[in-house]
């Protein structure tokens, strides 16, 4: 049975559990709407025969085609790349509300450069405008999960993070199905095609409106000196006057912390890149985080996600409509998945087992599939229904969704925003988001490529992948559930497995909390709020 209590380590007014929170919560993460409508659509809507017959697609060779979809798509992701790395120092000087403004304002500019474009015009506006757009995007899923992450109550935070995920896969849903929905009602022209892409305004629209009425972040506040400011946005985001004593512990904890990493990193801007390049224990951090989305991709999820039309078809799906209706319901399956890793995998099952078992169930399932299309040879033999072999090839191919969205989806996410202490997590999450995207960039950019060159080869390319992530993870990924964030480097300590780092930190953390706490109080509730910021869960993009 899942449970969404609030577990509490420090006496909590009820007062700070309040609509401002959740509301500043959810116009942020608004972000990740545009993210996920983003990867949903875009494929589909370069497939119409709309789009083709208007931009003269339909006469060009595979090729050709395959080279033009392939850097529509993938200009997105460049600009991801560049704006992730853009949005540390945006976050850093300007703010997370107003850098999510100019993010949102930036965004809304990409999206109507990419509506407004006709055969007059050419690709040429899309392409600048797919580019714009990433930056933004890139930007905004930087800061938007740091926002949350600051701003929310300790024992909620992990929920509130949890609605970037959400949100993702919500407008994934939409993305996957606009186009259906239109082509129902607009068999074909200019509307077809269109309107899938203005959509993309109403998530921008929103989050550039709404992010006007968010609260800034304290903590950034006082990273500022600005903290007068700090505690006017604690007040009134917890919803308490200045003088309660919930917020004085509270301030004093954002301020020993912000003092506390800056002794640490030193102060400025440059303080986190200097921690993090000057010790080889965080270097190594930093290469295994980037790895997660390495493997991440490998599993064949940005491939799917931006050309499913034409993994339907290769699987045996014909019909416009048909492929449309299949990919909705793939993202349906998706969105499912992403509930259950929120509710219950991630903390429960833990990291790595739900990793290795997403990549072993995922390979069998995408050697399913190229062994039908090996046998069966279903582009050379169309037919205008699937047969029971196509039916069981699709099957497999939601069975691998299964498999992938309450796994490799959100947890590679969690996991590198815990590894990683909390005076350079802002600047090492930049990394991470960046490494994202450039990896996405690259399966973007080359898959239709490959599909055009390898056929049934792709699944068995991505399916070997996985298998080889599988000691990948059990080698070097240790886990993190249940660590508190402030012991995480002990789970690193060189010489100590990573297949039992876990149950020997542990082991360590309970013999500690009996050996000086027998009765399971905490013996200091001074510290309280810091330990609590400290050990919270969250997932940082």
């Amino acid at each position: 049975m899942v449970k969404l209590s609030k577990v509490e380590d420090w006496p909590t007014p009820p007062e700070v559990y309040n609509w401002r929170v959740y509301m500043n919560a959810i116009i942020a993460t608004f972000a990740a709407v545009m993210i996920g409508y983003d990867s949903a659509f875009i494929g589909t809507s370069v497939s119409l025969a709309s789009f083709k017959n208007e931009f003269s697609l339909a006469t060009k060779s595979t090729a050709e085609f395959n080279l033009i979809s392939a850097n529509i798509v993938s200009m997105y992701q460049a600009g991801s790349f560049f704006g992730a790395i853009l949005g540390y120092p945006i976050g850093y000087f300007i703010g997370r509300k107003w850098g999510l403004f100019v993010s949102a304002g930036i965004f809304v500019v990409g999206a109507i450069l990419q509506t407004v474009a006709n055969p007059s015009i050419g690709l040429g506006i899309i392409y600048a405008g797919r580019i714009i757009a990433g930056l933004a995007i890139g930007v905004a899923s930087n800061l938007a999960p740091i926002y949350v992450a600051e701003i929310a109550p300790p024992a909620i935070r992990g929920r509130c993070i949890g609605l970037y995920e959400l949100m993702w896969q919500a407008g994934g849903v939409v993305g996957f199905w606009i186009n259906y929905g239109v082509t129902l009602h607009i068999p074909t022209g200019h509307k077809q095609w269109v309107i899938a892409f203005a959509v993309q305004l109403i998530p921008g629209g929103l989050l550039l409106i709404g992010s006007l009425f968010l609260t800034e972040s304290p903590r950034w506040l006082v990273s500022r000196d600005r903290n007068n400011s700090a505690m006017k946005s604690l007040c009134n985001i917890r919803n308490l006057p200045p003088t309660h004593p919930y917020i004085v512990e509270e301030m004093s904890s954002i301020e020993a912390t912000i003092q506390h990493e800056r002794n640490l990193a030193g102060a400025g801007f440059l303080g986190p890149l200097r921690a993090v390049f000057a010790s080889k224990a965080l270097i190594l951090r930093l290469i295994l985080g980037s790895s997660m989305f390495v493997w991440q991709n490998a599993t064949g999820i940005n491939a799917i996600n931006y050309y499913s039309p034409t993994i339907f078809k290769s699987i045996g799906v014909t019909g416009q409509n048909n492929s449309l209706l299949t990919t909705g319901v793939y993202g349906i399956i998706k969105l499912v998945g992403a509930l259950v890793w929120l509710l219950y995998i991630v903390d429960q099952f833990g990291r790595r087992p739900a990793l290795i078992g997403g990549s072993a169930g995922g390979a069998v399932c995408m050697y399913y599939i190229a062994a039908y299309i090996a046998i069966a040879k279903p582009a050379e033999h169309p037919t205008t229904s699937l047969t029971p072999g196509g039916k069981s090839a699709i099957a497999f191919f939601y069975l691998w969704t299964v498999f992938y969205s309450p796994t490799w989806n959100g947890t590679p996410w969690v996991y590198t925003a815990e590894i990683f202490p909390q005076h350079v997590r802002v600047f090492s999450q930049a990394c991470m988001a960046a490494s994202n995207w450039l990896y996405a960039f690259l399966i973007a950019r080359f898959t239709p490529q490959m599909f055009t060159a390898m056929g049934y080869g792709v699944y068995l390319f991505f399916a070997s992948l996985m298998i080889m992530s599988i000691p990948f993870v059990y080698f070097y990924v240790p886990e993190t559930k249940q660590i508190p964030l402030e012991r995480m480097d002990e789970i690193f300590t060189p010489g100590l497995p990573a297949w039992c780092a876990h149950r020997t930190v542990m082991n360590s953390i309970q013999y500690e909390q009996h050996a000086y706490n027998p009765q399971g109080f905490r013996s200091s509730s001074k510290t309280s709020i810091t330990e609590k910021e400290e050990i919270e869960r969250v997932e940082v993009a």
